[in-house]
């Protein structure tokens, strides 16, 4: 996964002597570096190729899973299947090596970098590891039909115990400063290990942004789509945030500029590090073209790692005003405030070939904890001198501090959402009216809201590309992620306050196994492991429930006397609950998968729902 993201990018339709491509490491892993090497080698051979066949998209193994052998020439159609065999066959030995766990020694006289692995402690204690596989400069660095290769630089910052890291925020910081060294490029495009380019134009489509004769000069970055790979046709886990690209980020832009959503965006190098803009500045591209090192591969390697050291930061600027920011769960977002803040521009760019393509969680814990993640470090950011109405003010428009609210208040609307779960079912239950009666004209209010609403985001779901089944999917995740990850961020915000915990950053897996994968495509709820979040989702679904077919059964035995009027609105709500919840319930008493939720969390849920019902009635 990380290579064919490697080779995507150094494929792009730009003069490869202008391009270097770096791989932060932050596993610090020989076996990420092997496949570097691999890759490096392989690209010889796939740069020509794509250029000759104008490959879209450029990662191998996007491209040979979905494209069709030319069989009408003879010629190319040899050479297309040499490639793909030659491709089949580095991924056969990558895939083999991985599963040993370890470079043979063999593998491991190819390079002299694997030496640096002798003295890695582990992969959070060692010295930092920087190797140029590929020096653009070198005039022997071609592909197979001499034309120049792209710089490609596997880099694993240091780190010791003794030292915070700072994350993923914290290897950004030093990758900008390493290559500031080695390339030093005006332009800086960050993207995820897993987030391929889809679109080989997407970096000539990004500078014609930057070097705009009359705008160029204010723009800071110029952020691309997250679009995703893996999507089942109805998005079983809501993933694709089709409503939120398609419509949310385009309405930043209209206020003043799209948030920093931390991949797929290209950088001003100058906005990224600390530097104000003022209406004098202007970009001089001469200055950057016309650089040139004179130091030796070894000599740049050896320099630039110096810039990577643990104790490099200590007393600087980096993480508060250079850089990506510091104590952030979502260092992306409070890093694209402060630079707009500072004066720069924002772009939001969104072509209909999607320039880079992910890959979306897969299992329903996964998507919970990602949420989690964003919603605590979101709301830090509100409850901070870093809100968007204190840091923002008179520095970016009042209509843009409003667009930036809608992230960091997911955390508080847990309560609201908790409120509507569980209060208007225990109040059916006892028999307490909550709304007004249908043949009071007031309910039409509450009508009017509820199906107005539910029409309007059905009406934007198919808008986007969506189906009706995908959009009760979205209903049903907004609800788990309001009742779990939004309500746990909101709880680790408070918890770190109080000084119980510490900042954490949760890594969202990537890579699922054989079985997890299938029932993903068949679209079948994952839930197998035990969670809290499991049983919270457990336990609400099991007390509405138990609360509809109670209710239910108090309304029939009163039906004579029209109780039933009196309850309309919470037998929808309660019913719709019910209904929403339908994978737990399967879950729960009808699915005997590995997937299904475990024993324990059935027990502890119903005790929960039973006691609440109780307490209700009580």
């Amino acid at each position: 996964m990380v290579i064919n993201t490697v080779l995507s990018v150094m494929a792009y339709d730009y003069p490869p002597e202008k391009l270097s491509v770096y791989l932060s490491d932050d596993g610090g892993s020989d076996l990420t570096f092997y496949a570097m090497l691999e890759a490096s080698r392989f690209s010889k051979i796939w740069l020509p190729f794509c250029k000759k066949f104008e490959v879209e998209p450029r990662s191998p193994e996007a491209y040979f899973c979905t494209a069709v052998e030319p069989l009408g020439e003879p010629v190319l159609a040899k050479e297309w299947s040499t490639v793909k065999m030659i491709y089949e066959d580095m991924k056969k030995r990558i895939e083999n090596t991985t599963k040993l766990g370890q470079i043979s020694e063999e593998i491991s006289k190819e390079h002299k970098g694997f030496n640096e692995w002798i003295l890695v402690a582990s992969r959070h204690d060692h010295q930092t590891i920087l190797q140029i596989l590929i020096d653009g400069r070198d005039f022997e660095a071609v592909d197979i039909q001499g034309q120049p290769l792209p710089t490609l630089v596997y880099f694993a910052r240091e780190k010791r115990a003794q030292y915070h890291h700072h994350f993923k925020a914290g290897a950004m910081n030093a990758l900008i400063r390493v290559s500031s060294t080695i390339s030093n490029s005006p332009i800086i495009l960050n993207v995820d290990c897993d987030m391929y380019s889809n679109n080989s134009k997407s970096v000539r489509d990004a500078l014609c942004f930057f070097m705009d004769e009359e705008k160029g000069n204010e723009v800071g970055f110029v952020q691309f789509p997250q679009a995703f790979e893996n999507l089942t046709k109805n998005d079983v886990y809501s993933s694709s945030l089709n409503v939120t690209m398609e419509m949310e980020m385009p309405g930043f832009d209209g206020n003043g500029g799209p948030c920093y959503i931390g991949t797929g965006c290209f950088h001003r190098r100058e906005a990224l590090s600390g530097k104000k803009y003022n209406k004098n500045y202007k970009e001089d591209w001469k200055r950057w073209s016309n650089r040139s090192v004179e130091e030796s591969t070894r000599v740049l390697e050896e320099t630039s790692k110096v810039l990577a050291s643990c104790n490099y930061e200590e007393n600087t600027q980096w993480g508060k005003e250079i850089g990506l920011k510091y104590d952030s769960a979502v260092e992306d977002v409070l890093t694209g405030l402060a630079i707009q803040c500072r004066g720069w521009r924002s772009i939001y760019f969104n072509p209909k070939r999607k320039g880079f393509l992910g890959v979306a969680p897969t299992t329903l814990l996964q998507s919970l904890i990602q949420h989690r993640r964003w919603s605590d470090g979101d709301f830090k950011i509100f409850a901070s001198r870093h809100c968007p109405f204190v840091l923002g003010y008179k520095k970016i428009p009042l209509k843009l501090q409003l667009s930036y609210c809608i992230y960091p208040l997911w955390a508080p609307t847990s309560l609201t959402t908790l409120y509507y779960v569980i209060v208007p079912s225990l109040c059916f239950l006892r028999g307490i009216s909550l709304f007004p009666q249908i043949s009071n004209p007031w309910v039409l209010a509450f009508v009017f809201v509820i199906f107005l609403h539910r029409a309007y985001s059905l009406g934007e779901c198919i808008l986007f590309g969506g189906t009706f089944k995908g959009w009760w999917n979205d209903q049903r995740m907004w609800l788990y992620r309001r009742t779990t990850s939004y309500f746990f961020g909101l709880l680790d915000y408070i918890l770190k306050r109080l000084g119980f915990t510490k900042s954490t950053f949760v890594i969202t897996t990537k890579v699922a196994d054989d079985d997890v994968s299938q029932r993903y495509e068949q679209e079948v709820m994952e839930f197998g492991t035990s969670s809290p979040m499991f049983t919270i989702l457990a336990t609400l679904a099991l007390l509405n429930a138990f609360c509809f077919f109670g209710g239910l059964k108090r309304v029939i035995a009163d039906l004579e006397t029209m109780v039933w009027e009196q309850f309309s609105l919470q037998i929808l709500l309660c019913g719709l609950l019910v209904f929403i919840n339908l994978p737990i319930y399967q879950g729960l008493f009808f699915r005997k998968d590995v997937a299904s939720l475990s024993t324990s969390i059935s027990y502890q849920s119903t005790i929960f729902a039973l006691l609440a019902c109780a307490i209700a009635l009580y």
